[in-house]
């Protein structure tokens, strides 16, 4: 068979449900070969919205989400999506056609070193140049971008040796071993945990990649810890349990952070440094940490591990439990309660346009606890990561290491691709919603019902705040929006206007029965980020 069709059959071997992308000139062995493939191709209008699907796919899954592209310009266009995966540590794959090797050494059309740039953002780059090593190489990046932790993976795969013969099979996947922490690194462990006066956990999103969210809810009843969430941990502790202090994250001192400033014990687990760095939380570096992950900590002055137990998330947190000392009351209960007055503050708010607290709060209301909302960035995504009570993880996705906007309406269709039967929001400002908001259609011819929540207020929002907080005032920054109801039909998709702050529930509950692609168009009043910059400046340690 070609190569070509062999590395088709290889993707088969990774059970591979869908490849996100875009047909080009260099790719139309692979494209040809999936003809007669189970594989789903799904066409899209931009590679970067293939990438973005490739980077909430492998996050929902665990498995590696797949995007292609053709080489040079296409390739170029997947460079977001495909780095946002490997700074949030979403497995995926990236595959782009590339010209015959006869030319890669000499000026030519559309030639690019594609590995060389590829290789600061990936976990592993290479090309194939021999049509018997496809085996290998498609096996290689599977592992590499599924093992702990994960990342992006890309494969530069030139047009004349895709049409080489070659006789050659899959390689048999194989599972990677999960290691064990040794007892001794669980018993001192459980010494610091037990002899701590106020000790916290700090959640992060290696909780949910190893699938230890009910280990760490049970950890954390059973010594009654109290457990802070970064952004891309939220749900792994439900907001509804009283052990739950919510999301940490902001810049600015807000709640959680008194919970911090108070506690001589930190209880990191799967925590990356990326999500939220720990200067913020550890200014004097005068905390003992305690470090549970699957993998050595970065070094940080910030961030010095007086012990590391390292292996499996869920099997440490038993072990540690089954012989650390509980708290004989749970430390830091002002804190929580106040975390739960300001979440509930504005539910009942009937100003308009709507308050970012009310939209959240609204949109919770809607929902039930396992369906999904992909956050885009922008100032909405501070207001949903502080602020969305999530109950279950992997249900508030956010693009937050490398913070790319553009990733809502994508990522809404591979959510909806990876759990058919949950509904699914794109939550997202009117900005990052013009970036990648052709995919709509993509999300119709796919029979993805989903609906947008769109926070618009005409600007840059999130930049405009840093702008007033820096500045007092503001600079290039506003644009003029489409109708967004008539641009939502134009696809064939529906859209409604919010007029009135009582009108956004019964809109999306209609929108949910619409069982389409629906648009809901809701003015945002943006000057509560100014108002909460002020309060979160104005709080004193009195918790």
């Amino acid at each position: 068979m070609k190569a070509a069709e062999l590395f088709v059959r290889c993707l088969e071997n990774e059970k591979v449900d869908y490849i996100f992308g875009i047909p080009g000139e260099e790719n139309i062995g692979i494209m040809d070969a999936l003809l007669d493939s189970p594989i789903q191709f799904v066409t899209t209008h931009h590679e970067q919205g293939a990438a973005f699907m490739a980077d909430v796919y492998g996050r929902l899954t665990g498995r590696a989400g797949v995007c292609m592209s053709t080489l040079g310009p296409g390739a170029t266009n997947l460079i977001t999506g495909v780095a946002d995966a490997n700074m949030d540590r979403a497995p995926v794959v990236a595959i782009a056609g590339q010209g015959a090797t006869t030319r890669l050494h000499k000026e030519s059309h559309q030639i690019l070193d594609l590995v060389q740039m590829f290789q600061p953002i990936t976990k592993y780059a290479t090309q194939i140049l021999e049509p018997g090593i496809v085996p290998e190489v498609v096996r290689k990046a599977f592992k590499v971008s599924q093992t702990e932790k994960p990342g992006a993976v890309f494969i530069d795969f030139p047009e004349n040796i895709a049409e080489m013969f070659v006789d050659k099979k899959p390689i048999c996947v194989q599972a990677p071993y999960s290691s064990e922490a040794p007892v001794h690194k669980l018993e001192h462990a459980a010494q610091l945990i037990g002899a701590a006066r106020a000790p916290l956990i700090l959640a992060g999103n290696g909780v949910i990649r190893q699938g230890a969210a009910q280990a760490l809810v049970t950890f954390a009843e059973t010594l009654r810890i109290p457990v802070a969430n970064s952004f891309m941990a939220k749900g792994v502790m439900p907001f509804t349990n009283d052990l739950s202090l919510g999301t940490i994250g902001l810049k600015a001192r807000d709640l959680p952070w008194f919970a911090f400033e108070k506690a001589d014990v930190v209880i990191c687990i799967g925590y990356d440094m990326v999500e939220y760095h720990p200067n913020m939380w550890n200014p004097a570096g005068d905390k003992v940490i305690v470090h549970i992950d699957a993998l050595p900590a970065e070094v940080d002055e910030h961030y010095v591990v007086a012990v590391g137990v390292l292996g499996n998330i869920s099997t440490s947190l038993r072990g540690i439990a089954a012989c650390a000392a509980p708290q004989e009351s749970m430390p830091f209960k002002a804190v929580r309660a106040a975390i739960v007055a300001d979440r509930a503050e504005f539910a009942h708010d009937s100003g308009f346009p709507v308050k970012p607290q009310k939209i959240v709060w609204d949109l919770r209301e809607v929902l039930d606890p396992e369906d999904i909302v992909i956050s885009d960035v922008g100032a909405h995504k501070m207001w949903m990561s502080r602020m969305y009570r999530a109950e279950r993880p992997n249900t508030c996705i956010v693009s937050n290491g490398f913070a790319a906007m553009g990733i809502a309406v994508p990522g809404a269709i591979a959510a909806k691709l990876a759990s058919p039967n949950r509904k699914v929001v794109a939550v997202t400002g009117d900005a990052g919603f013009m970036m990648n908001s052709q995919e709509i259609e993509t999300a119709l011819r796919m029979k993805t019902a989903f609906v947008v929540l769109i926070w618009n207020d005409s600007e840059y929002g999130l930049i405009t705040w840093h702008q007033l907080r820096h500045y007092g005032r503001s600079s290039h920054v506003a644009f003029k929006n489409p109708d967004f109801v008539k641009y939502a039909e134009s696809f064939g998709a529906k859209g409604y206007r919010i007029e009135r702050a009582e009108d956004l529930v019964p809109t999306m509950q209609r929108a949910f029965d619409d069982n389409t692609v629906v648009l809901i168009d809701c003015p945002v009043d943006y000057a509560e980020n100014m108002k909460l910059t002020a309060r979160l400046q104005a709080m004193t340690s009195s918790l």
